[in-house]
């Protein structure tokens, strides 16, 4: 305010800096997120394609399944071993088996060289006929179920049977052989002729079928203890 010579006063203009115009007249806002006059810019909607990674319970349960299917594999790989494992050693009984009734059998040279002159060959040689038909039917059943996958009897009672059959066949074996062993040393004292060295190769036939199904006993063994009743 100027006050002149008449005692009026009069506006004077203040004089300001030098600005644009246009900008003292519509003056910057201040962006404020919250201001609902502001447009927001939609966001970009994802392609149907995107890939969505799945989440970490999903990751969880796979691992899971991926480790029950190698511990089903590893499984059947050691059930197939141990039934090809049980096959072979039930086939060297049957041989065995057989060659000990074979020798035991045609070990007859007349008189007292006659191997039924003797209890205990007697006992030896039905001991292996049994054995080579215990031994038989258990390679025809195992062949049979490996070629067609069918079992005749539930796998419980299975694997009770040849526990069993294996366990009473092999103390069967051994105890035909304990019985003949005694025998054929006795009449080696007295003379030692074909006679004795047929009931020794009898005996020693004998013992390998033991040891064969001595090791199908324990894998038969094996079976039945690792087998689920419930």
């Amino acid at each position: 305010m100027v006050n002149n010579s008449d005692g009026e006063t009069s506006e004077q203009p203040t004089k300001m800096g030098s600005f644009d115009v246009g900008a003292s007249e519509n003056p910057p806002k201040n962006v404020n997120a919250s201001d609902p006059t502001i447009l927001k810019e939609p966001a970009q909607a994802a392609s149907p394609g995107a890939a969505v990674p799945p989440p970490a319970q999903a990751d969880v349960e796979n691992q899971t399944s991926l480790t029950e299917i190698s511990s089903i594999l590893r499984r059947w790989k050691k059930e197939n071993l141990l039934n090809k494992g049980a096959l072979f050693l039930r086939g060297g009984t049957l041989f065995f088996s057989f060659l000990s009734f074979v020798i035991m059998a045609s070990n007859k040279h007349g008189s007292w060289e006659d191997f039924d002159k003797y209890q205990e060959y007697r006992y030896c040689l039905a001991i292996s006929i049994l054995a080579l038909m215990y031994s038989g039917a258990q390679v025809f059943y195992q062949i049979n179920r490996i070629r067609t996958g069918k079992d005749f009897i539930s796998q419980p009672k299975v694997f009770i049977i040849d526990f069993l059959g294996d366990q009473i066949m092999a103390y069967l074996l051994i105890s035909a052989m304990s019985a003949a062993i005694p025998m054929t040393n006795r009449m080696r004292e007295g003379a030692d002729n074909i006679v004795t060295d047929s009931s020794a190769s009898a005996i020693s036939m004998t013992f390998f079928a033991f040891c064969s199904l001595a090791v199908s006993a324990l894998i038969s063994g094996f079976k039945l203890s690792n087998q689920n009743y419930f």
